[in-house]
């Protein structure tokens, strides 16, 4: 989206993982849509894990930056936890069902020794570390990571290579795919009411051909189709599945849509006239100094919901998009912050710089612009991630192609993709493009396979 100065990515920022393994990559690559630093070799051989840069600048509520060091070792600890709780696949007993609940028992193990057990500087080590959790929610797209189950956690595969954006923008990958599509083949802002499958349906006057699918549109339009690849949000369908689909899907899948987990996690861009940061700043991270992951956040969303900001990427390079903070904001906060008017967020917004810098009279941004993932009929929230109570197995029920009866006369009237079907890359847009081939790759199969004599 082109904001005043520069381009807004209000959905996917990142490739995550630029490397050979990454469809997306190799396509940006192939297009020529990258910057120069993503071609470099070191940079597609380093292990970021799925996280933005490490913070250049802490900010603590008693506005002042925080000890680098202080920061460091508590984010240390945090990305060790993590890593510890990827180690649990396959376990016949996690140690707890949630990542929440073995991180914070694996940190109020180590409270007495952080810091040295020095008070002031434990209290802010674990101040840190609530912070760490509000980014892992933003990762994980979920309210709290109490939320995401243990025992899968380590399913999910991180590839190798420091994140990159698009200089041009994340649309110009599709709107290099459809190029080659011939004119009038994608049809936009045209909204499905109904699938219908299993039926016999026929074009007025062709009485001799009839197909097993009739795609319903909202302004009444109809196209009838042997197969149909459904890439709709986990999130609509949590929503709509029983009158999205008729008949309805087998309780197997609509199992699977319930277990599985989708939340939020929204983009608040501040545009400022001059930057109150350092240029080669890249990330400015906010801590709450009084709060801790052992103490329950409070529920009060309207007078506390800003302070589940993980703090703000500094979007690069100012000559392209201006002075842009991006900060990130995920769960049930990000979900309130979506009913306020552009005022309301944009006044919260300066009045918790100025707390966080110290400065009561920094400038305030001159525009914001935000995601609303969730209020977004078509969407309701971000992306997926495996909750408590399900496993990468509802994932791979989601996938199935319908009807269930390999032997069925009328096979794979309907196919799942979306990146809420693919078991170790959810959540990206590498998943979500690897599943849309796996469906067209089935069938590929099918049309290829040779028929009965």
């Amino acid at each position: 989206l082109p904001a005043a100065s520069g381009l807004a990515e209000m959905g996917a920022h990142w490739i995550h993982g630029p490397s050979p393994g990454n469809p997306v990559f190799r396509l940006a690559t192939r297009y020529g849509l990258l910057g120069p630093e993503a071609a470099r070799e070191e940079n597609q051989q380093a292990e970021a894990g799925g996280h933005p840069p490490p913070p250049s600048v802490t900010y603590g509520s008693s506005g002042r930056a925080l000890s680098p060091q202080a920061v460091s070792e508590a984010h240390d600890l945090f990305d060790t936890l993590l890593a510890s709780a990827r180690a649990f696949r396959g376990a016949e007993e996690p140690p707890a069902a949630s990542v929440g609940q073995y991180l914070r028992a694996e940190i109020a193990r180590r409270v007495p020794t952080l810091a040295g057990g020095e008070e002031d500087a434990r209290r802010l080590r674990l101040a840190v570390l609530a912070t760490c959790f509000k980014l892992e929610c933003c990762i994980s797209g979920t309210h709290s990571m109490d939320l995401v189950a243990l025992e899968p956690f380590g399913e999910y595969v991180s590839l190798p290579g420091l994140d990159c954006t698009f200089p041009g923008g994340y649309s110009g990958l599709p709107d290099r795919m459809l190029s080659a599509l011939p004119e009038g083949t994608v049809l936009l802002n045209k909204a499905v009411r109904t699938i219908r499958w299993r039926g016999s349906f026929r074009e007025e006057g062709d009485e001799a051909r009839d197909f097993p699918v009739r795609v319903e549109c909202e302004d009444g339009d109809a196209f009838l189709a042997d197969h149909v690849i459904v890439t709709v949000p986990l999130g609509f369908l949590k929503e709509h599945h029983q009158d999205f689909f008729q008949p309805p899907l087998p309780e197997r899948k609509a199992e699977a849509i319930r277990r599985l987990g989708f939340g939020t996690n929204n983009k608040i861009f501040l545009e400022f006239e001059q930057p109150f940061w350092e240029p080669q700043q890249q990330l400015l991270e906010v801590v709450w100094e009084d709060e801790s992951p052992l103490e329950e956040p409070s529920a009060d969303l309207e007078n506390n919901w800003f302070k589940k900001l993980i703090g703000f990427v500094v979007l690069q390079p100012p000559e392209q998009h201006g002075h842009v903070l991006c900060g990130f904001i995920a769960g049930k906060e990000s979900e309130y912050m979506e009913t306020l008017s552009d005022a309301e967020v944009l006044g919260t917004m300066t009045r918790v710089l100025r707390t966080l810098t110290g400065n009561p009279r920094l400038p305030a941004p001159r525009s914001v612009l935000r995601s609303r993932w969730h209020s977004a009929p078509y969407t309701r929230g971000s992306y997926s991630y495996v909750a408590v109570g399900s496993s990468g197995d509802d994932i791979d029920v989601l996938a199935q192609p319908l009807p269930e009866d390999p032997e069925d006369p009328r096979p794979l009237q309907l196919l799942f993709a979306g990146e809420a079907t693919h078991r170790t890359f959810y959540s990206t847009t590498h998943g979500a493009l690897l599943s849309g081939w796996r469906e067209a790759e089935r069938l590929n199969q099918l049309f290829e396979a040779p028929s009965p004599a």
